[in-house]
């Protein structure tokens, strides 16, 4: 069985709903950011990380494309061939990258850092948010997953950062993009992941 350790309301939300979409057991260890368990497992000491025996994997990106290749025949990861692994790849990259950066700069300026270095970065993460979701807009087509017509791992990292930006209040002006959230966001999986620990009590 694997184990999913992170704090609730944090990345952990990725990996558990990339478990529940694959029909996968787990159990969700709770641990905080930058605790003693935490550096325990990881030397940077953040979170969340996937445990199955004794290997183990951070950064959630890596972790669900980890999940989506060893459960291939659920048919969540990449395209066939060297172009199917460069093309999630580049969707994984660009998601923390760019789509997710301005919402975590703000995040860290608001709750993270410490009083005396943060600024208000509000004005320039709306903006720079604002850029990625037409960036993301002109990416997605009129494909209704980012790898064409079924959901793939790569959903499960650009809807959960959809996610957090609706719940920080960032506009998102577009259409498109709006409905690709919505039709990503109410899946059951989710729901059940949500329900389970990848959520704020």
């Amino acid at each position: 069985m694997y184990k999913a350790v992170g704090s609730r309301g944090s990345r952990v939300s990725r990996v558990l709903w990339m478990l529940e979409e694959l029909g996968q057991p787990y159990e969700f260890v709770e641990v905080k950011l930058r605790s003693p368990e935490a550096y325990a497992l990881n030397p940077s000491g953040k979170v969340p990380i996937l445990i199955e025996g004794d290997l183990k994997i951070t950064d959630s990106a890596a972790i669900c494309v980890y999940l989506a290749d060893k459960h291939a025949d659920k048919g969540m990861g990449a395209n066939p061939g060297l172009a199917g692994r460069a093309e999630i790849d580049s969707w994984m990259h660009f998601a923390q990258s760019e789509l997710e950066a301005p919402l975590w700069n703000k995040l860290r300026h608001r709750f993270l850092l410490p009083k005396e270095v943060r600024v208000d970065v509000g004005p320039a993460a709306a903006y720079d948010f604002a850029s990625e979701v037409t960036a993301l807009d002109r990416r997605l087509g009129d494909r209704p997953f980012a790898l064409g017509d079924r959901f793939s791992a790569v959903d499960v990292i650009l809807g959960d950062i959809g996610g957090w930006a609706r719940g920080g209040r960032f506009p998102i002006e577009s259409e498109r993009v709006d409905a690709y959230f919505e039709r990503v966001l109410t899946r059951p999986a989710r729901a059940r992941a949500q329900a389970n620990g990848g959520s704020f009590k």
